[in-house]
């Protein structure tokens, strides 16, 4: 998956593969193998060449994640550009089908919503667990859901299309 990081002002283009608890990282070319773990909730444990990093990572709005490396702390927002190349603006799909996909492959830990529930644009629909991490995919407009296409426990791909919302 490749994503771009945006670390005070700076922005690094960042791919990663995952294969099992071994993860690929390149960043602006630079290439690790890491083993990450997590040991609790939103804790990660690095694992680099007999160094390991303890990763704190807290949510906050607007997809920006505050996240504690040891002493320092950085606001990151990962940016996916698939994301960007299919939306048009904030309103995009508001008198349409709107399909709630996930970015990256992983597992199915929790559906929040219920076929035929009325939602509101920001309410939690699905979470996906990718890269020890949960995700809460949001809707992106008011409607109603008109379908959940995986149920807990289920293994998705990265695009799949998880849920619609009309």
């Amino acid at each position: 998956m490749k994503l771009t990081a945006e670390i005070e002002n700076e922005k690094y283009e960042v791919e990663f593969t995952r294969d099992g608890d071994s993860v690929t990282a390149s960043v602006d070319g630079r290439v690790y193998q890491i083993e990450v773990t997590e040991p609790e909730p939103n804790v990660l444990l690095f694992k680099n060449e007999h160094k390991i990093s303890e990763i704190t990572v807290l949510k906050a709005k607007d997809g920006v994640s505050n996240v504690r490396i040891g002493t320092d702390e950085f606001e990151i927002k990962l940016i996916d550009p698939k994301r960007l190349r299919g939306s048009q603006s904030d309103t995009a799909g508001v008198d349409g089908l709107a399909e709630i996909r996930t970015a990256m492959p992983g597992k199915v830990v929790r559906v929040i919503a219920t076929v035929g529930e009325s939602v509101s644009k920001g309410d939690g629909i699905i979470v996906v667990e990718a890269m020890k991490m949960q995700n809460e995919l949001k809707s992106t407009k008011d409607g109603v859901v008109k379908e959940i296409r995986f149920a807990e426990g289920a293994t998705v791909n990265s695009g799949d299309i998880l849920a619609l919302i009309d």
